[in-house]
């Protein structure tokens, strides 16, 4: 065997290593069909593994840092964004078993096999979080959206940070409680909809975090224009954590959602800024 395939050989069974760990933890936390497929997915990952021993000798440790930052996803973002993004992982292994299918016949058992792990992960996935999806984009989407056009315009018409942020957060949370309730009704009148009170709740706690994100800057920063600067750019990494989320869970492509949300976001925030820069100016108002 030449050295390149027993170093993707030995690639390959760390991560199988790593995977039984992190599905075999994730079985433990869930319930009833979820906890059994998951614990039967370790145990084939494990297989895996010895499988890749035989051609290695060795038994790796599996990695720390990837067990612990799936299972801080976990607790985050759900169970569904997990298998999702180890899923990831799989489809780009799944290529490199086929590479080396001629020096390793069991490779393409293998491939077959996360193939299957794939359509029974898809099937079992109940996650409580993914119902109310929908509902979390439109909390962060409208925050972002408004939020960062009035802060802008607050900005110039204002001038201080702190009445800035205070006049921020009035207005952050009567949207907050205004959305939720929006939700709420909404949900309520839509035929299916059993739970419109969870769907309230998701908004708002969406809303209300990327209230909190987008004021941090006004409450640190004694200068607004540069307070305004850091604001956008939690924007953006709101916008980018969300959308890295929701990409992942949906299975969609990031970088198009991603683009079209930062340029409705600042576009808003620019013509927001014009405005109160207008207004200061037309009204002859200074602070």
């Amino acid at each position: 065997m030449n050295r390149r395939a027993l170093k993707t050989i030995k690639e390959m069974q760390l991560n199988e290593m790593t995977e039984h760990i992190v599905y075999a933890r994730m079985s433990k936390r869930a319930d009833g069909e979820n906890a059994k497929t998951l614990k039967k997915i370790s145990d084939g990952e494990l297989l895996h593994a010895q499988i890749w021993g035989r051609y290695t000798g060795a038994t790796p440790k599996p990695s720390a840092l990837k067990i612990f930052f799936y299972r801080l996803c976990g607790l985050l973002f759900g169970l569904t964004f997990v298998i999702n993004l180890m899923e990831r992982g799989e489809e780009r292994a799944q290529a490199i078993y086929a590479s080396i299918a001629d020096e390793v016949p069991e490779a393409l058992k293998i491939y077959e096999d996360e193939q299957e792990h794939e359509r029974e992960l898809l099937a079992m996935i109940d996650d409580e979080r993914l119902k109310y999806i929908s509902s979390m984009v439109l909390g962060i989407n409208d925050a972002l959206v408004e939020l960062t056009g009035a802060l802008a315009g607050f900005t110039f018409a204002l001038g201080d940070s702190a009445v800035i942020c205070m006049a921020g957060f009035i207005t952050g949370s009567a949207a907050t409680f205004s959305m939720a309730a929006s939700e709420y009704l909404a949900k309520k009148n839509a035929s299916g909809d059993g739970r419109p009170l969870k769907a309230a709740f998701y908004t708002g706690i969406a809303y209300m975090f990327a209230v909190c994100m987008l004021l941090v800057p006004y409450a640190l920063i004694s200068s607004p224009l540069a307070a305004l600067f850091c604001c956008l750019a939690n924007a953006v990494l709101v916008i980018m954590l969300f959308t890295f989320y929701v990409s992942v869970v949906r299975k969609e492509r990031f970088l198009p959602a991603f683009t079209e949300m930062v340029c409705v976001s600042l576009g808003v925030a620019a013509l927001s800024f014009m405005i109160g820069w207008g207004a200061q100016k037309l009204l002859g108002i200074e602070m």
